[in-house]
């Protein structure tokens, strides 16, 4: 995913208990994986989920200097800096990638964004993932919202949906949560989320 903008210390602090357990949680999905769900598309176009947790394990480990040469290194392209990110990140077997996400779980670096795009990463390709493999989570109400939230702050340049959701308003069916003004769309606030990171067509209807 690609992000903009900036955060504070506060932010910083609330937000790596959220990213922790989710790193946890998705471990503990992909530990029960057999070689043939390793291999399947996930709802990141063109990634399979072992590529997913290779990005996981990628922008767990990333840092901003290390962000910074990436791109220099990728000549700004974002797509291209990911897919050196997956290559260096993925081990020889599923067993081999799993094993450095779970040495990574616990880390709190961050490349060259806000900080509440440590959570739209791990919710959102937690969902590439389980989507894909009919898996569910209960994700917890502060750890959507806060994602949601930013992703609505993100240009589509970087990932986000900013432009798909001026003018109107996006109502949560499932918890008490509206944002913005305008014609109405409705979703529990995961589809919501999705809808701002073009997992869903929501936001097309």
């Amino acid at each position: 995913m690609r992000f903009g903008g900036a955060d504070g210390q506060h932010g910083m602090n609330s937000i790596w208990p959220l990213v922790h357990a989710e790193r946890q949680a998705l471990i503990a999905d992909l530990e029960g994986l057999t070689e043939d769900q390793w291999a399947r598309p996930s709802l990141c176009t063109g990634w399979t989920v072992h590529d997913v947790a290779a990005h996981l394990v990628d922008v767990a480990e990333s840092t901003r200097l290390g962000f910074a040469r990436d791109m220099v290194r990728a000549c700004f392209d974002f797509d291209r800096q990911n897919e050196r990110g997956i290559a260096r990140a993925k081990g020889a077997t599923p067993a081999q990638t799993l094993q450095r996400l779970q040495k990574a779980a616990t880390r709190t670096t961050t490349p060259l964004a806000p900080i509440d795009t440590r959570v739209v990463e791990e919710v959102v390709h937690g969902e590439d993932i389980r989507l894909a493999l009919g898996l569910h989570r209960g994700y917890p109400a502060e750890a959507v919202e806060k994602a949601l939230r930013q992703q609505i702050r993100t240009s589509t340049r970087f990932g986000g949906a900013k432009e798909l959701v001026a003018g109107v308003t996006l109502t949560a069916t499932d918890r008490d949560l509206t944002i913005g003004a305008g014609p109405e769309i409705r979703g529990t606030a995961l589809e919501l989320l999705l809808a701002c990171s073009g997992r869903n067509k929501l936001l097309a209807s």
